[in-house]
C-alpha cells in the first residue's frame, strides 16, 4: 500500500541564535578539526565510534551501505491491542498519506483497525536508523509513531519511595474530592505555551521602542567570510 509521510507535529518556539553583547555581532559555531585545527567543511566530515582506545570511522558510503537504508518500506510485524502499548514508548508522530490511484486498500486497514482495537507494530527505517513503530488511526487517517526501544525506557529506581506507607481512608477520601474539584474533558486548544507568548510580546515592544539594531550590521563583511572560507579549504 504506497503512502507518503508527513510529520504530525511541528515546533511552535521562536527562533533565537546567540550575538556578542557589545555589538550583536552573530556568534557562529565552527567544526574545527582538534588535530589539524582547520575549520572542517560539512562535505568533509565522516561520523566516529570511539570505544575509549581505537576510533572507527563511517563514511556516508559505510553508512549507506546498511541494509535498513535502502528499505523504504513499512513492514507490518504483528497486531496488538490498542491499551497495550505504553505512552512513554511514543515518540514521534507522522500522518500518512495514500500514494496511489485508488485508497481502498488505505481505508480498508482504518477501518479494521478500528473495528478490532487493534494497532500494527511495524518495523521502518528514517534517518539513518532502523525503528519501531504503532500505526494506528487517528481521526480519518492512519498515524504512525515511532517507539523507543526496550532498552531505552528506564527503569524507575528510586531509594526514597516506600509504598508500604499507611494512608488512611479519609485522607484517601480527601485526595479524590480534591481531584474531582478539578476534573474536565481534555481540550488541548485550551491551552498555550505562556513563555513563548510573553517572549513574542517581548521581542515586539522592544522592536515598537526601537531597542534593535540593524542586522546587516551584526553579519561579518563578504571579505571577512570569503578569507575564512578560504582558510577552511
Amino acid at each position: 500500500m504506497p503512502v507518503k509521510v508527513y510529520s504530525a507535529t511541528e515546533d511552535h518556539d521562536v527562533s533565537l541564535h546567540r550575538v556578542h553583547d557589545a555589538d550583536g555581532g552573530r556568534i557562529r559555531y565552527q567544526c574545527r578539526c582538534e588535530v589539524c585545527s582547520k575549520v572542517v567543511p560539512y562535505d568533509h566530515i565522516d561520523t566516529a565510534f570511539d570505544n575509549g582506545e581505537q576510533t572507527v570511522v563511517l563514511s556516508a558510503e559505510d553508512l549507506a551501505s546498511l541494509p535498513s537504508e535502502h528499505s523504504k518500506e513499512i513492514n507490518v510485524v504483528e497486531f496488538v491491542p490498542s491499551d497495550q502499548i505504553d505512552p512513554i514508548m511514543l515518540d514521534k508522530s507522522y500522518f500518512l498519506e495514500p500514494d496511489g490511484k485508488s485508497s481502498k486498500a488505505y481505508v480498508l486497514l482504518c477501518r479494521t483497525l478500528e473495528a478490532t482495537d487493534r494497532t500494527a507494530i511495524v518495523h521502518f527505517a528514517l534517518r539513518q536508523k532502523t525503528r519501531l513503530g504503532a500505526l494506528r488511526v487517528h481521526g480519518d487517517v492512519l498515524m504512525l509513531q515511532s517507539l523507543l526501544w526496550a532498552d531505552e525506557v528506564r527503569e524507575a529506581k528510586f531509594g526514597s519511595l516506600d509504598m508500604r506507607v499507611n494512608i488512611s481512608s479519609k485522607e484517601l477520601e480527601l485526595s479524590a474530592a480534591l481531584v474531582e474539584s478539578f476534573a474536565a474533558d481534555f481540550a488541548p486548544d485550551a491551552f498555550s505555551d505562556d513563555y513563548q507568548d510573553e517572549l513574542r510580546a517581548l521581542i515586539e515592544a522592544k522592536l515598537k521602542r526601537g531597542d534593535a539594531v540593524d542586522t546587516e550590521k551584526t553579519r561579518a563583511p563578504m571579505k571577512t567570510m570569503a578569507r575564512a572560507a578560504r582558510c577552511s579549504t
